[in-house]
Formats: structure tokens, sequence, C-alpha cells
């Protein structure tokens, strides 16, 4: 039976483009929440450094806390469960989507209901945060390119939202 149902995304596929900016739906994304007392023990069960100050990002994984990580990997990759280690690896895959958006007006763009100073948000940086009163995750990846993760129940509403600020 499940072979039979297909998702809908809940915003465009169609990049949305004004002056300055585009906002894009991502390209499909596994997503892990990953929790564990020590980097080192997700090193273990993962193969790869991960970052260990909050705020930072290295190799698809963001550090959010002092405890928690954000893994985006491609959708077809595998992953590993940590038994017998003290980590939480749990797939958050179907639970949120990500707008990108891109261009010289994306930080003024998610600035105009974030209340974080973006001019000044390092390129290689993630936060959790909102935009207005919606819980995102910002990813800069670039001077001009932004990650945003959004719950997927919130992402219409947001899509509104970034499209409405965009053509102002």
């Amino acid at each position: 039976m499940s072979d039979a149902l297909f998702r809908n995304e809940p915003v465009s596929s169609t990049p949305y483009v004004a002056d300055g900016v585009s906002i894009s739906l991502a390209a499909p994304l596994k997503r892990y929440s990953l929790r564990a007392r020590t980097a080192e023990a997700l090193e273990t069960v993962l193969n790869v450094k991960v970052p260990q100050k909050i705020g930072a990002t290295e190799g698809g994984i963001a550090c959010l806390g002092p405890d928690e990580w954000l893994l985006r990997t491609p959708a077809e990759a595998a992953m590993p469960t940590g038994a017998g280690l003290p980590v939480a690896i749990t797939d958050i895959s179907e639970r949120s989507i990500c707008l990108v958006l891109e261009g010289p007006r994306a930080a003024e763009l998610l600035m105009t209901g974030c209340p974080l100073d973006l001019d000044n948000f390092a390129v290689g940086r993630a936060t959790r945060t909102i935009y207005e009163t919606v819980e995102i995750i910002i990813i800069r990846e670039g001077a001009d390119r932004f990650h945003v993760e959004v719950w997927r129940s919130f992402a219409a509403w947001l899509w509104t939202a970034f499209t409405a600020a965009a053509s102002h």
C-alpha cells in the first residue's frame, strides 16, 4: 500500500525570483537529529569529524547545541544506527523541508522577520531561530546564500511570507 503513496511538497517547485533574491525548494535531503554527550562518541559512529562549537558546520553537520547536531545528507545516503554507543540518531527527514534564499537581498529578506543580524552572520554558521513566530534553522552557505530548514507544516506559510517580503 505504501508504494502507492506520493508526497506533494507544501511549496512550489518553481523558484520565486524577485529583485535581488530568489527563493527555491532545495533538493530532497535526508535529515538526522544527532544527540550525544560528547562529539567524540558521534565521531566514532559516523567515522567523520563533527563540529564541536555551537553554530559551527562541517561536512553537512551543524552543531545546534552542547549535545545536539543536525546532519543533512543526500537522499540516498545510508546511516549507521549507533547501537551500543551513548548516541541517539533519529531520522527526521519527513519533518522538514529546506528553502534556499539566494542573491544580494537574501540576508535582508530573512531579517524582515528574523531577530538576528544576518549581515554579521558568518558563512558556514548555523543556528536555530524564528521567522516571525515560526521556528527555523538557518545555515549560511555563502555570502548571498542561506538554507532555511522549516517544519513541513509551516512551509507553505513561510513560503508566502518570504515571497510577500521579497516583492516589496
